[in-house]
C-alpha cells in the first residue's frame, strides 16, 4: 500500500512524511483536504496506515539506511529517498516517543529504588530471632503523583521476588 504515495509529486512527498511522523510522535496527523482528491479514502487511510507502521518499524527495529532501501524497493527512487531522509533525520524524536508510548501502557512507573539489609535480632515473642530482613523502598509515579511504597521482606520472600524478576527478565530477552 505504501506504492499509492507515487501519487504525490516527488517534491511534495517529504512534507507528507514530516507530517506522518508528527502523527507517530502524538501531533497532528496529515490531514486528506491538505492533498487534494489523489487518493480515495480507503487509499489515504490505507497509506496513512502502511508509512505510520512503517516508520515505528524501521526506527524501533534500528533499521540501517540500506534495511530501510530494501523495505522500500517498491517505490521509485525519488519517493524512497524522501522518505528514508525524513527517517534517518527525526530517528532520534521517533525513538523517543515510541518509548514514551510503550511506557504510557502502564499508568505507574518506577522512578527510583532504594534498599536496606537489616538482622532482627529479637521480637516481643522470641528472645533469640537473628532473621535478616530487606526493607525495600519504591518511587512510583503514577498518573503524575509521585508516592512511595515500602516493603519488608524475609529471605524466602526475597528469593521469590528475584526468581519473578529473572523469569521477567527472559520474558523481556525473548520479544528482542
Amino acid at each position: 500500500m505504501i506504492k499509492f504515495l507515487e501519487k504525490l509529486p516527488s517534491e511534495e512527498c517529504p512534507k507528507l512524511i514530516h507530517r506522518v511522523v508528527d502523527g507517530v510522535c502524538g501531533r497532528s496527523d496529515p490531514r486528506r483536504t491538505d492533498y487534494g482528491e489523489r487518493w480515495s479514502l480507503k487509499e489515504w487511510v490505507e497509506l496513512m496506515n502502511t508509512l505510520s507502521s512503517f516508520i515505528r518499524f524501521a526506527v524501533g527495529r534500528g533499521c540501517s539506511d540500506q534495511e530501510i532501501q530494501e523495505l522500500l524497493s517498491d517505490l521509485d527512487k525519488a519517493h524512497a529517498e524522501a522518505v528514508l531522509q525524513c527517517v534517518r533525520s527525526r530517528s532520534d524524536e521517533i525513538r523517543h516517543a515510541l518509548v514514551d508510548r510503550t511506557n504510557g501502557i502502564s499508568s505507574t512507573q518506577l522512578q527510583d529504588f532504594n534498599w536496606q539489609l537489616k538482622l532482627a535480632l529479637s521480637s516481643d515473642k522470641l528472645s533469640a530471632l537473628n532473621t535478616p530482613l530487606l526493607n525495600l523502598s519504591l518511587d512510583l509515579k503514577e498518573n503524575g503523583i509521585q508516592r512511595t511504597v515500602n516493603i519488608e521482606m524475609n529471605k524466602e520472600e526475597l528469593q521469590s521476588l528475584i526468581s519473578a524478576l529473572e523469569a521477567a527478565n527472559k520474558v523481556v530477552l525473548q520479544l528482542k
